[in-house]
């Protein structure tokens, strides 16, 4: 019942060659997500070595820090800003490449403690300190889902995260659209429940080899 057109697929092509990226885009594919900043910062080099046009890139894994001078110059969301030391960092580093990043901010729908993100009543504040921070623009929330096949816990956390934005909306009174959440295997559930992005990569790429 949803508007495609509303809906992004982000390819996450995290592990993969940046062959498996020139063929997706042949093919049609314009996103790509990466869960580690050098491979980012990598593939982004192949792309320019090569001449051909980059893709859009997003940023979709956790972040450290250290690692945020590394996507910075390029990058065109991250949506992994948890904590307000991870969102300053990102504003500076900005700032030092004169660019304006789009951010979403990660929640911890799941409460489970080995899970990245900020907790659903902390998402408000965080919001609020991004949209007063320099080089950056808030455009809404992201989650990582519980690993399950229970479809009432999926649907549980993506309805939070929903909430959640339109509680952070009537808070502030903005309007952020952009919910990130559902994977190759819960995708459906989170364009039912709203999802405005969905980070597709094994139904694209087939399963990863971590060791390469």
């Amino acid at each position: 019942g949803r508007n495609f057109e509303e809906i992004k697929i982000i390819a996450v092509s995290k592990t993969h060659p940046v062959e498996y990226i020139y063929n997706a885009m042949d093919a049609g594919i314009q996103v790509f997500g990466e869960n580690y900043a050098q491979e980012l910062r990598d593939k982004f080099a192949a792309f320019e070595a090569s001449k051909r046009k980059n893709p859009e890139w997003h940023y979709i894994g956790g972040l450290q820090r250290s690692n945020v001078k590394l996507i910075t110059p390029f990058v065109d969301m991250i949506h992994s800003v948890d904590s307000e030391k991870i969102l300053m960092e990102v504003s500076k580093r900005a700032g030092h490449v004169d660019r304006n990043i789009d951010i979403l901010i990660q929640v911890n729908t799941s409460g489970e403690r080995a899970k990245s993100g900020c907790e659903p009543e902390d998402a408000v504040d965080l919001v609020s300190m991004a949209m007063e921070s320099a080089n950056i623009k808030v455009k809404g929330l992201m989650t990582i889902g519980t690993f399950t096949d229970d479809d009432a816990i999926r649907i549980r956390e993506f309805s939070l995260l929903r909430n959640t934005l339109e509680s952070i909306n009537t808070q502030l009174g903005i309007n952020l659209k952009e919910l990130s959440m559902g994977m190759t295997s819960d995708y459906p559930l989170a364009i039912k429940e709203g999802a405005t992005m969905v980070r597709v990569g094994t139904a694209l790429f087939g399963e990863r080899d971590y060791n390469n």
